[in-house]
């Protein structure tokens, strides 16, 4: 039974990302750009060079393995229209000589990027989970939140200021705080807020095209670890109903009824949109700050420019680097035509750096009055739906730790996580004022 088990996890990486991670390996191989930057180590850790050599190839650009754009206008215009969407990523929308095989692959873990998450799903079905978790991040139920996310900051920042020898923004503040404000949204208990970071680093894999097979395996584990987690959690809510967003969608009838594979994927969406971006919004943050003294000492001096350092940050090293649709009918992005059935890759971290919309693109100014029209949580329907939540936390984290540690400094080079599409940070280790312990 355990083999059998076995033979079809290794058919599903192989529909999944066998055959993808052959196809980029060998596109990586033959210098192509696409598939360098999902493979090559080098260009994944630094991958804005490269944006900029596909820039000047053209505003759309095919890379032999699909479309794809650095260019923020056409990047803004695709992820806005309703010829473009989500369904490429559907195992489902497999040719058909591979269905059999998915049948033989048994089902599929219930992923962020598997349907029915919002991730993975399209008006009618897409616009009736929004509508559901809307409310849950809305900007009082954002604004109400400060306050407890301030004082989960600087119990956060009294750990680490009591800590022996460096500590890490990443590991002890960045990943910690985000995590702790969604699991009490959830209504999880905070002993979990460390599984749920371990489950949320497997589930984040799954984003990633070609994983190996240890990786994939890894993430399946994972994603159905933390489903079976939340259907035993949606049992306890029904005996006893909270004010947490879950217990609004466990409680809702008539149309908006959820069945418990659409309750699941959208509480593990909830979780990975509540921190995921958050954390490496937070480690991307602290880390420039590390890089741009100048930059700390003008926030501490003049505090009114936090909102616009927060989307400088998600501009200048957005957290989700890259996103993609497929065309549903024939259409044009900037005149070029895209054919039914094409996938796009919008280069969210290049588009981000078009220097026909941010002046100076590469330099970083938490004062840019622009820098509000990044694309870094997307466009259209599928614009990130905890943007304001993140954006708080980021700011409350970001401000509290440099106006606490004023002399903190960079104890050794940070270290970047594994994650493709995801952009931040595994470490990021720093020396304290220890002066600031408290009382």
């Amino acid at each position: 039974m355990a083999g059998s088990r076995g033979v079809r996890r290794v058919v599903r990486w192989g529909l999944r990302h066998g055959v993808m991670r052959q196809m980029v390996r060998r596109q990586a191989r033959s210098g192509e750009l696409g598939g360098r930057l999902l493979t090559d180590p080098a260009v994944i850790a630094e991958p804005y060079p490269f944006y900029e050599e596909l820039r000047e190839r053209g505003r759309i650009v095919d890379t032999g393995l699909a479309l794809a754009t650095v260019d923020h206008a056409v990047a803004s215009e695709m992820l806005r229209s309703p010829d473009f969407g989500t369904g490429g990523r559907m195992p489902e929308n497999l040719p058909g000589f591979a269905r059999t095989a998915l049948r033989f692959g048994g089902d599929w873990a219930l992923g962020p990027a598997q349907p029915p998450s919002m991730l993975a799903s399209d008006p009618p079905d897409h616009t009736r989970y929004r509508k559901l978790v809307t409310r849950a991040f809305s900007a009082k139920k954002v604004a109400a939140l400060r306050t407890r996310t301030e004082g989960i900051a600087e119990e956060l920042l009294d750990g680490m200021a009591r800590a022996d020898g460096p500590s890490d923004i990443a590991a002890d503040f960045a990943a910690l705080l985000p995590a702790t404000v969604i699991a009490e949204m959830l209504g999880a208990p905070l002993d979990m807020r460390d599984q749920f970071l371990a489950w949320g680093e497997g589930a984040a894999l799954s984003l990633d095209v070609g994983l190996s097979y240890r990786e994939f395996r890894r993430s399946e584990r994972d994603i159905d670890a933390l489903h079976a987690w939340m259907l035993g959690h949606f049992e306890r809510i029904r005996r006893e109903l909270g004010e947490d967003i879950l217990s609004s969608l466990v409680a809702a009838h008539g149309e908006e009824a959820l069945s418990e594979d659409e309750l699941s994927s959208i509480a593990m969406l909830l979780l990975a949109a509540g921190f995921e971006t958050t954390v490496n919004l937070i480690s991307n943050g602290a880390a420039l700050l590390l890089e741009h003294p100048d930059q700390a000492e003008l926030l501490r001096a003049e505090p009114q420019h936090w909102g616009t350092a927060i989307d400088e940050m998600l501009r200048y090293e957005s957290p989700v680097q890259r996103t993609g649709r497929v065309a549903y009918r024939d259409a044009e992005l900037d005149g070029v035509p895209v054919k039914r059935g094409q996938f796009v890759i919008a280069h969210l971290g290049g588009a981000n750096r078009d220097p026909n919309v941010f002046a100076d693109p590469l330099r970083f100014d938490v004062t840019r009055a622009d820098a509000h029209k990044h694309l870094a949580f997307s466009q259209g329907i599928h614009f990130c739906i905890g943007a304001a939540l993140a954006r708080m936390e980021g700011e409350v984290a970001l401000r509290a730790l440099v106006e606490r540690f004023p002399d903190m400094r960079a104890a050794g080079t940070p270290v970047r996580r594994r994650t493709k599409l995801l952009r931040g940070y595994a470490t990021v280790p720093v020396t304290l004022d220890r002066a600031s312990v408290p009382a």
